[in-house]
């Protein structure tokens, strides 16, 4: 494309279909932006607050609209694999929110429509555009680590958004859809390797309590197939008031000639705020103490929205106007994470060690 060449559908107008939709607005390279939405009012009032050029309450009108040459699905998780699959039909670039899907058959469904069709699709794990795990990364190409021997990962949050996430999706589980970060930030870190078993352990309560048949908290072993180990945990039910507005999360790289450790808890940015802070996520959800940054997408600032989700929208629009290499998931790379997460609660409710390839189990 060239420059000046991005035509852009947002399709999903919520929380992060809305933010990408007001950065891109701002990109040299684009324009044109269409909003689409099942819900048509919110589509139409996403588009004048952006002065989009188009807006729909039909998702695939929007997408097949002559002007749109790449396609940004921020549908909920469950929606993902449809709009994909349209937009590639149709010859546009894609970049879809993570999860690619939440089944290994509609993950392959995508790369199936990849391989005959091509097309250029890249997947939304924002936590590799967190500036201190892109200089970890850093430090890993340099070989300043030596050889990658084990990591570790753990990440909290609030049951609040645990229970806004499952009411969303049912099979948008803490793992599914927030462990998923972690086990894509240590894929990527451990690139160029497989991952061959995996055994975990979970704990029920508050949100079984709550209706919702998954874990409070899941603990898992990793490993790849050179014997690397990985520790991840997850638990997203934290009490409501919590301070963290998103990810509370460690992170931690041992190599046989060194070691990183990540503080990403945010603890050191304390604020008490009397008015209540709102939570990005939860627009009805406000805590008055809280951990300032800890937002997973990002955080307002002066009128800019600054963090992981802008920086990760407008690299993948810069790779779309220059060709300038991204960093953004590739579609295989998004499968291998959801078979990993798929896994780790197999394991966790078979009380098994699993072993990778999983079945797709297809029909």
């Amino acid at each position: 494309m060239k420059r000046d060449s991005i035509g852009l559908a947002v399709i999903g107008s919520g929380r992060i279909g809305s933010l990408r939709a007001r950065i891109a607005a701002e990109h040299p390279a684009v324009r044109f932006v269409g909003v689409a939405d099942i819900e048509p009012a919110r589509a139409r009032s996403l588009a004048e607050t952006i002065s989009a050029q188009a807006w729909s309450g039909d998702p695939i009108e929007l997408i097949a609209h002559p002007e749109v040459s790449a396609v940004v699905v921020s549908t909920s998780e469950g929606e993902h694999v449809h709009a994909a699959l349209e937009a590639l039909a149709h010859g546009k670039a894609v970049l879809v929110e993570k999860p690619l899907a939440l089944t290994l058959c509609d993950a392959d469904r995508i790369l199936d429509r990849l391989r005959t069709h091509g097309g250029d699709l890249r997947v939304g794990y924002s936590r590799r555009f967190r500036k201190r795990y892109q200089i970890a990364k850093e430090q890993i190409v340099r070989g300043r680590l030596g050889r990658l021997i084990g990591a570790a990962a753990r990440v909290y949050n609030s049951r609040s958004q645990a229970l806004a996430m499952l009411a969303r999706n049912p099979h948008a589980t803490p793992v599914v859809d927030a462990l998923t970060y972690y086990v894509d930030l240590m894929n990527w870190f451990f690139e160029g390797r497989r991952l061959q078993e995996v055994t975990a352990i979970g704990q029920r309560g508050v949100l079984a309590a709550a209706g919702h048949e998954t874990d409070d908290l899941t603990w898992a072993l990793l490993k790849y197939d050179d014997g690397a180990a990985i520790n991840l945990g997850v638990c997203y039910a934290l009490p409501a008031k919590y301070p963290a507005l998103g990810h509370a999360a460690r992170v931690e790289l041992l190599g046989t000639d060194g070691v990183v450790l990540l503080d990403d808890d945010h603890t050191d940015q304390v604020m008490y705020s009397d008015h209540g802070m709102p939570h990005v996520y939860l627009p009805e959800h406000s805590v008055n103490a809280v951990f300032l940054s800890s937002g997973t997408p990002g955080d307002w600032a002066l009128g800019d929205f600054i963090g992981p989700v802008a920086s990760e929208t407008r690299a993948w629009l810069d790779h779309l106007a220059t060709g300038k290499a991204c960093n953004l998931a590739t579609p295989s790379a998004a499968r291998a994470n959801l078979e990993a997460t798929l896994a780790i609660e197999l394991a966790a409710r078979s009380g098994q060690t699993v072993r990778l390839p999983l079945d797709p189990a297809c029909e």
